[in-house]
């Protein structure tokens, strides 16, 4: 057997899925993407996606709900200046692109001269990041009930205060395919996976919760019985924490974040705000900051897409950019933003791979994919011990960030109070208050210890949802402000 080369045989994917079933090729994708720029556009494309997708859940030892769905269309988008008109169908058909072209076109006179020449045909680079596999048909539906029922029963045997357990096996097989007005053709397959545990707690009347998890970009044999014992000891271990848990004591203190998954308030508080949209816009505590220091010496923030199987990386994102490994902050100093199509063209830079939407129905826009902050030469365990009094954080729930202000409000899910260098008890309720551009200043400390999150992430942003992948090492930071109950 004669195997293509993966960015070919993405495509013929693509078009075996999204074109030759509606008796659509190549020609005809020309001759929609024509009728738009018979006006003159700056930019246009069209976007086809095929997404088929599966979800089981397992509560009080029972598989209580499955799901299975497809959904399929096209979007169209013409943009003039920073202008976007933009129309979606889920009838895919010659007619329905057609004249979804000629309404989107209407963003601009008409006014070019003569007949409008097609773009020569050009096949957009690519990475090959992880399988174009369906992950769905990785294993039977029997066998991922029994994955579910193990998870239970592997988390009520950690310890009998285990009273209740909860959980969820997704999976995603998604196909696009992107047509540009400059004749770029790109397709990208993109499978996804997530298992996830929620486990509560009971004693002596208190009920509290613990979470775990992970996924990506691969199969759903990669839920091995380690993988899911370590995804249940984390979820048990962060309840039964919470059952010791004081009141958080609050006021300024030093806060130490443990490593991988607090990179989330990297993520929110940082990452947003180096998107391109909002420093074109002036919107962001960023913008116009390039070349000037925004942290402390040592801080170095990459947003990259490109590393392999993980659940925020794109072997193309959805403009046809090749994802890119992007170093936005170095060595405490403001590097770039990250870029979809329309902000790189009016901010006169090259796009950086980040051009992200949630479906075929909704509009690119600048998105994060895996963003995280370089380990530094500190031992975790010496950054704790440098705490006199103090906040270790090392889980986190949900937050909130201001992007123009920059500043922000986390909930910690999973702390714990040190005095004298020394791990005193838990805490619950601590809240961390802070300025993003602010804290980046007041790290004192980073971790040898860098890692990335185990693959849970979703960002929001303007409605739309995409996953994405955060990290950093374990970091002390000085100065911030903790919202407690005490």
């Amino acid at each position: 057997m004669i195997s293509r080369e993966p960015t070919i045989e993405r495509l013929a994917t693509a078009q075996q899925l999204l074109l030759a079933p509606f008796g659509l090729d190549e020609s005809h994708l020309g001759k929609a993407l024509a009728e738009i720029t018979a006006h003159r556009v700056d930019d246009a494309d069209l976007y086809f996606q095929y997404t088929r997708s599966e979800g089981w859940s397992l509560e009080e030892g029972i598989v209580k709900t499955g799901s299975f769905s497809i959904d399929q269309g096209v979007g169209v988008r013409a943009v003039s200046g920073e202008k976007t008109a933009f129309a979606y169908s889920d009838d895919i058909s010659e007619a329905s692109l057609l004249d979804a072209a000629r309404t989107v076109r209407s963003i601009s006179s008409a006014g070019r001269a003569g007949k409008v020449k097609t773009a020569p045909r050009k096949i957009a680079s690519s990475r090959s990041l992880y399988e174009g596999i369906d992950p769905i048909a990785t294993l039977d539906s029997t066998a991922k009930v029994k994955l579910l029922e193990k998870v239970e029963k592997l988390a009520r045997s950690r310890d009998p205060r285990v009273a209740q357990v909860m959980a969820g096996l997704a999976s995603e097989y998604d196909v696009v395919l992107v047509a540009r007005a400059d004749g770029t053709l790109a397709a990208d397959v993109r499978p996804l996976v997530r298992l996830s545990v929620t486990v509560i707690a009971e004693q002596n009347g208190r009920r509290e919760i613990g979470s775990g998890g992970g996924g990506g970009r691969f199969g759903l044999a990669y839920f091995s019985d380690e993988q899911i014992a370590e995804y249940v000891d984390h979820a048990v271990k962060a309840a039964l924490t919470n059952l010791e848990a004081r009141p958080a004591p609050a006021g300024e203190m030093t806060v130490v974040l443990g490593s991988g998954w607090p990179g989330i308030l990297l993520h929110e508080a940082i990452g947003h705000g180096l998107e391109g949209d909002f420093n074109r816009k002036g919107s962001s505590a960023f913008s116009g900051r390039i070349g000037q220091r925004v942290a402390a010496k040592g801080v170095t923030v990459l947003d990259d897409g490109t590393i392999a199987d993980r659940r925020g990386s794109l072997n193309v994102d959805d403009e046809g950019n090749a994802s890119q490994r992007n170093v936005l902050i170095e060595d405490g100093i403001l590097k770039g933003y990250i870029q979809d199509a329309l902000n790189a063209r009016l901010m006169k830079v090259k796009p950086t791979g980040n051009g992200r939407r949630e479906s075929y129905a909704h509009v690119p826009m600048p998105r994060m994919t895996n963003t995280y902050m370089l380990g530094g030469d500190k031992e975790p365990d010496e950054i704790v011990a440098s705490i006199k009094k103090g906040l270790y954080a090392t889980n986190f729930g949900g937050g909130q960030v201001d992007i123009t202000s920059g500043k922000f409000v986390f909930s910690a899910s999973e702390a714990y109070w040190v005095e004298n260098g020394k791990i005193q008890y838990p805490v619950k309720g601590a809240t961390i208050v802070g300025n993003g551009p602010d804290a980046l200043t007041r790290v004192t400390m980073i971790g040898n210890d860098m890692a990335l999150d185990s693959g849970v992430g979703t960002c929001g942003k303007e409605g739309q949802s995409v996953p994405v992948g955060v990290g950093q090492p374990t970091l002390r930071i000085d100065g911030l402000t903790v919202g407690g109950t005490a």
